[in-house]
């Protein structure tokens, strides 16, 4: 269930995507096909943005709404509805998993492409495993099992970038996410030592936005934006807060986040440039 095209994120988005185009062809509202199977215009909302699984007799009635009836069209539909009903591996770690976060997992595990700008933490598929367990160590109020079902579900997103399809990885990191020492001096070489290399991967790009830079297009803070192969599916960005997280999609939205991480992409090191810096940060 890791590759792009078995990721059941992506088939749930693509099939809301499909329902939608079949309801809009046929000039029918989001409130005329609630109705008809009984639900809310809120409800067909979240099927067809993907937000909620599927019930088969929910898309049967739909389809026959839509005028799809032929057989196989149906039946193609149905077994999508499956796929994207099947969980993924991110939900056995429901445990320890904040339903804000689930989302990105899964995407973040479909995407073709992750661009990442990170102010005060490395982010979550570059960091070591001595990094992992001082972040996750760090808040007190967890058990010592809750803690290690943290370091395993970072550690089990780590995998993608060793897939045969794994995504390509560019991160500009802000000076102050090498500068912060979490963990300890000790922590922090074993994660820039780290960080060289991760670099060497064909599908991994790492950037250091300097102090020296000054003022930049990113002033606001720590970002992600997703890509996917899929045409359907949009590019998302993704913003964590302290409690809970926000999904950006209206396109011209994320086209400003797109140009933000472009802008800080010319302003930061150079990938070769950045090496040398981060061997510097080790002999320092």
């Amino acid at each position: 269930m890791d590759g792009v095209g078995d990721s059941s994120t992506v088939r749930r988005i693509l099939l809301g995507s499909l329902l939608r185009r079949l309801r809009e062809q046929k000039n029918i509202s989001m409130r005329e096909a609630g109705y008809h199977i009984r639900a809310t215009e809120s409800k067909i909302s979240r099927l067809e943005t993907g937000k909620v699984s599927f019930k088969d007799r929910d898309v049967e009635d739909l389809l026959s709404f839509y005028g799809v009836n032929d057989p196989k069209e149906r039946e193609q539909v149905l077994d999508l509805v499956r796929e994207a009903n099947t969980l993924g591996w991110w939900h056995s770690f429901g445990e320890v998993l904040p339903s804000w976060f689930e989302a990105y997992v899964g995407l973040e595990s479909a995407a073709s492409v992750v661009r990442a700008y990170e102010v005060q933490f490395i982010p979550g598929l570059l960091q070591c495993p001595e990094y992992v367990d001082a972040v996750v160590s760090a808040n007190r109020s967890q058990s010592a099992m809750e803690i290690k079902r943290r370091v395993e579900l970072r550690q089990r997103r780590q995998t993608s970038l060793e897939r045969p399809d794994a995504p390509i990885l560019w991160v500009v990191l802000d000076e102050a996410s090498l500068r912060r020492p979490i963990g300890g001096p000790g922590v922090m070489k074993s994660q820039i030592s780290h960080l060289i290399e991760q670099a060497d991967r064909p599908n991994v790009t790492i950037q250091l936005l300097p102090y020296s830079v000054g003022a930049h297009a990113a002033e606001g803070g720590a970002f992600t934006l997703l890509r996917f192969a899929e045409a359907d599916l949009p590019d998302v960005v993704y913003l964590e807060h302290l409690t809970g997280a926000q999904y950006i999609e209206r396109p011209e939205d994320v086209e400003q986040y797109a140009r933000a991480m472009d802008r800080i992409s010319v302003d930061a090191l150079h990938p070769d440039a950045t090496i040398k810096a981060l061997n510097a940060l080790l002999r320092s």
